[in-house]
């Protein structure tokens, strides 16, 4: 990994020229492509599901009444869509054996 404590593209591609040994560029083409996808079906609406990994679902939340914490004064909160993401078991369980 290039930055301690983060996993860009370029350590995807990378990885994956070594595990399955595409040339350095189709690595590379590879995850981008699967991110285009990924962006594209959340901007359709649809949920991602990656087996295994997780599902990052698109929520509506609707209007709501905030509170300014510097002055105490309501405001409102527009409705807005969120992206959240839900680890599978199997993800959730290699990360407790990890830690």
């Amino acid at each position: 990994m290039t930055n301690a404590g983060s996993l860009t593209r370029a350590d995807l591609a990378e990885s994956l020229h070594h595990e399955v040994g595409l040339s350095r560029s189709d690595s590379a083409e590879v995850v981008e492509q699967i991110l285009i996808e990924m962006c594209e079906a959340l901007s359709r609406g649809e949920n991602v599901k990656i087996s295994g990994f997780g599902t990052f679902v698109l929520r509506d939340k609707g209007e709501r009444i905030g509170r300014n914490p510097k002055t105490g004064v309501e405001v409102p909160i527009a409705p807005r869509r969120v992206l959240t993401f839900r680890a599978s078991q199997m993800m959730r369980d290699r990360i407790v054996a990890a830690g």
